[in-house]
């Protein structure tokens, strides 16, 4: 019995009122199996008013099964009179307020009410037994909270309110029943990983040993570290997954054991302490060759991604080799063949993919998707490939004798494919022709061969429940998306998106893709910029404020529901002279913007100021604009707007970014914390030896949640691509989240992040100062070993 992540929020509850009341019924009845299921109850006194279509519940309302639904703990009831509606005046308030109604196996939503007009409210719901979040309120306001995709399979739904000083104003439970005594397909199916675990040397003393809370974690999960045979914490561990071990030494051994009713169970043994800041993942590096016209060239690691491709719990590690010729798609000239290369941590290679000689290097040429495509435990690869390109088992897909190259280096004519690999073997399992296909190169805006090889690529559960690929040619004027599924051994068309066939959506893409649930129909959307894809390929909203170079989704403004859009804007003609826009993620209403006059090139968003609520959001204008969710400005001086990522102990993101050497290209990786009272970042971390990608952009090869707790790892070749350095904090914390690569939304981040301009990854929730406590996301293992 889980609870699905997605929660809509509103407050000022009134406006929402109406709708609710024609949900519900006033009589009381189970309904038959593979019903509709429509329940409303409203809590409060005994005399209080009860709101039309709601049923009344009073503390003498217990539970009884000839009601079939009523209170299971003692409380009080308040009505704080008519100023305010028959729902929001009323409530019943308790340390602990339970309630049961009797429903058939199902699937429901639950909206949650709570709130009290004279005082301020701190309540926490569980439900079905998961932990879904808060309903806290401010003075004078009620809170309603939606928490969709309860699954009851033993015909009662019960619910908990709880915390400081919790309110139950009103319950509403909708859905369909379906009967039996089985519960309906669990959520998205997702990788079944092992604790990941790590101890790594603490900043000033000691080791910090830290590991992962998973999806299938009961919500009363405790845990116990042992140093060399002997437990160092004297209470069982509950509100972290990290323990600072002050006593710990460098030939420390550590063991971790998961605590459930009282019975513990080793998940973690044989840690050894890391001896370098990072963890090393040795790379075998290509020769470097000529091009035809006799340049040299070498090679280095760039973008990496994450999957486990064997099903042992554990991610391997996929990275993209680039020549040191590779080309913007403006530029002409030959550039040396891609390879991509699979590495488990311990530095084995499993394969070498070879793109060949039609595939030009570039970071608008190539992305690359891993994951596990049919559910089978291990993860697959897949990319656009062409005659000559060599699998990991060195088998030739279509003719290796072509050359399709021109004598300005462009690969304008041949054919293309899609091809999806093996993630074990790097064997070819399915290749079919690409679509997107290039056709008339003059049709995408050039006859050169800019825009027409300008390419995407994502994962989105586009069915609520099983991934698909999604890949896009074109986004400066025609832009065509293509989606595929993996079924029965074979890459299958989902659906195809052709601006050419949709009025005003032509030039309306950026320079990635970015995918998340932002109707709240439980699928995925694909963001392309200006212009969004439901689920089915059609359009969901166009501001057609035309291309950006950066753009960012996520639960950023908490007080209000549902997802946001921060997006730069290039084209100041299209956007209004708006360097920036913070939109709603469903309908694409602009909530406020930045004012600008030219292009305006990066912008990223995170919560880094805890005195303002949600996220800021800042970008690099002339002049500078640091943002609140709330479109106020905060600041004219801003952070670097490269990366953001979550580091230390706090709630925050810190600051990812380089210290730029031009003479290489790259930079030497940093971490900093915007300091809000002087409007300046502070240095954490700056990791010696290793560069970033993608020049002055300064991206890492990958960051992601990799191991240990919540926070976030970053990778980075090393200064002479001998090996790929995966950096952890060493800094404790005291909040405790599901490992973010069970996040729907933050998962597909990962997944995506290789493509086009490197973005930052994003939760599904408000990850940040003064968030609610996330419910544990709604998932199904594949079939991996895990833990």
């Amino acid at each position: 019995m889980r609870s699905s992540p997605r929660q809509g929020r509103w407050h000022a509850f009134g406006a929402a009122t109406a709708t609710l009341a024609l949900a519900g019924t006033s009589l009381i009845a189970v309904p038959a199996s593979a019903a509709p299921v429509s329940l409303s109850f409203d809590f409060g006194t005994q005399s209080s008013p009860v709101a039309s279509g709601y049923t009344r519940v009073s503390p003498d309302t217990t539970y009884s099964s000839s009601r079939g639904f009523g209170l299971t703990s003692s409380v009080d009831s308040r009505d704080r009179g008519a100023g305010s509606d028959d729902v929001r005046r009323d409530f019943v308030n308790a340390t602990s307020i339970g309630f049961v109604a009797d429903v058939p196996n199902g699937t429901y939503t639950v909206t949650t009410l709570s709130g009290d007009m004279i005082a301020t409210s701190r309540t926490d719901f569980t439900i079905e037994g998961r932990a879904m979040g808060h309903g806290n309120a401010g003075r004078g306001s009620v809170t309603g909270v939606v928490h969709k995709d309860v699954v009851v399979t033993d015909g009662q739904l019960t619910l908990v309110a709880s915390g400081s000083s919790p309110r139950l104003n009103a319950v509403t439970i909708t859905g369909t029943a379906t009967g039996g005594g089985t519960s309906p397909a669990g959520g998205r199916e997702v990788e079944r990983l092992d604790r990941g675990a790590v101890a790594v040397p603490h900043a000033s003393r000691g080791n910090l040993v830290s590991w992962r809370l998973v999806a299938d974690d009961p919500a009363t999960v405790s845990f116990n570290v042992y140093r060399n045979g002997s437990k160092i914490n004297s209470t069982p561990i509950t509100d972290s997954t990290n323990w600072h071990d002050a006593g710990g030494t460098p030939a420390s051994s550590y063991e971790i054991r998961s605590v459930i009713n009282g019975k513990e169970t080793a998940v973690a043994t044989g840690l050894r302490v890391w001896g370098t800041g990072y963890r090393s993942v040795k790379l075998q590096k290509p020769a470097g060759g000529k091009t035809p016209d006799g340049v040299s060239f070498t090679y280095s690691a760039n973008d990496a991604s994450v999957g486990d491709l064997d099903g042992d719990g554990t991610y391997e590690m996929i990275v993209m080799w680039s020549p040191s010729n590779a080309k913007d798609n403006s530029q002409s000239g030959y550039t040396g063949e891609v390879f991509l290369d699979a590495y488990k941590l311990d530095g084995k290679r499993l394969w070498r993919i070879s793109l060949g000689k039609n595939i030009r290097a570039g970071a608008h040429y190539s992305p690359y998707m891993v994951y596990d495509l049919n559910g089978d435990g291990r993860s697959e690869v897949v990319l656009r490939t062409a005659d000559g390109t060599r699998d990991g088992q060195g088998t030739v897909i279509g003719d290796a004798s072509k050359d399709y190259r021109s004598s300005k280096g462009y690969v304008l004519s041949g054919p293309e494919y899609l091809t999806l690999f093996d993630g074990l073997t790097g064997a070819a399992k399915s290749t079919i022709n690409y679509v997107p296909e290039r056709g008339k190169v003059s049709s995408w805006g050039d006859s050169y061969g800019n825009r027409v090889d300008r390419f995407l690529a994502s994962v989105a559960y586009l069915d609520g429940k099983t991934p698909s690929v999604v890949f896009q040619r074109g986004y400066y004027t025609r832009t065509v998306v293509a989606a595929f599924d993996y079924k029965g051994g074979k890459l299958q068309q989902r659906w195809v998106f052709d601006s050419n066939n949709h009025s005003g959506t032509a030039g309306n893409g950026n320079h990635q893709q970015s995918v998340a649930d932002v109707d709240a129909d439980g699928k995925d959307e694909v963001i392309l910029g200006a212009l969004v894809l439901d689920d089915n390929g059609t359009v969901l909203h166009n501001t057609k404020a035309g291309h950006g170079d950066a753009l960012h989704v996520g639960d950023f403004d908490p007080a209000r529901p549902g997802m946001e859009i921060f997006m730069v804007h290039e084209d100041m003609n299209k956007s209004g002279n708006k360097g920036s826009t913070f939109r709603d993620g469903k309908t694409g209403k602009v909530l406020w913007s930045t004012p600008a006059s030219s292009d305006t090139g990066r912008g990223t968003t995170g919560d880094i100021d805890p005195r303002h609520a949600g996220a800021e959001s800042w970008a690099m204008s002339n002049p500078r604009y640091l943002m609140s969710a709330a479109g106020q400005q905060i600041s004219s001086s801003t952070p670097a707007a490269n990366f953001v990522v979550w580091w230390d102990g706090d709630l925050l993101r810190e600051i990812g970014d380089h210290t730029y050497n031009s003479s290489l290209a790259a930079g030497v990786p940093t971490i900093s914390k915007w300091n809000w009272n002087t409007n300046k970042s502070e240095r954490l971390a700056t990791f010696t030896g290793s560069l970033t990608n993608n020049t002055t952009k300064g991206t890492p090869a990958l960051q992601a949640d990799l191991f240990g707790d919540w926070r976030e790892e970053v990778v980075y070749r090393s200064d002479d691509s001998a090996e790929l350095r995966i950096y952890t904090t060493a800094i404790p914390t005291s909040h405790r989240f599901v490992t973010l690569m069970q996040d729907p939304t933050y998962r597909v981040a990962v997944a995506w992040q290789n493509s086009g301009y490197n973005q930052p990854p994003h939760t599904s929730f408000f990850l940040g100062e003064g968030m609610n406590t996330p419910p544990a996301p709604q998932v199904s293992f594949t079939g991996g070993k895990g833990r």
